[in-house]
């Protein structure tokens, strides 16, 4: 299982994890019903720990993470730090998916159909 190490954790990830899970926006609460008791066919994790880094959605099997992105995520200051975390953590060997809150919402046949393609590349045998 790839996380971050336990003192990171313990001091610093943890209970913004858990205050994460225990209060997701919407967008995120309507994605994981659907990846949430393999319903997806593999597991996925919410609010999982990655080196300092909390992300929203990661299927460790595939090394696949999505996150979800609020309005705050356009703000240009957020876009240079968004980048250089996907950069990390591509740099780690996962493939970052993003999407905003609008495209779960309002297009979630397209956001699963995604999800289940990327799935399918990086697990050829997954029904995804």
């Amino acid at each position: 299982m790839y996380t971050t190490d336990a003192v990171r954790w313990k001091k610093h990830l943890k209970d913004y994890a858990r205050a994460n899970r225990q209060q997701p926006t919407e967008a995120e609460s309507h994605l994981w019903q659907v990846l949430r008791n393999h319903k997806f066919g593999i597991r996925f994790r919410r609010q999982h720990a990655i080196q300092q880094f909390i992300v929203d959605f990661v299927c460790l099997e595939a090394w696949l993470i999505i996150e979800v992105d609020g309005s705050i995520h356009a703000d240009a200051s957020q876009v240079e730090y968004d980048g250089g975390r996907t950069h990390d953590l591509q740099e780690a060997g996962f493939l970052v998916l993003r999407f905003t809150n609008e495209q779960v919402l309002r297009n979630t046949p397209q956001v699963l159909q995604t999800i289940r393609e990327h799935l399918q590349l990086l697990l050829p045998a997954s029904q995804g």
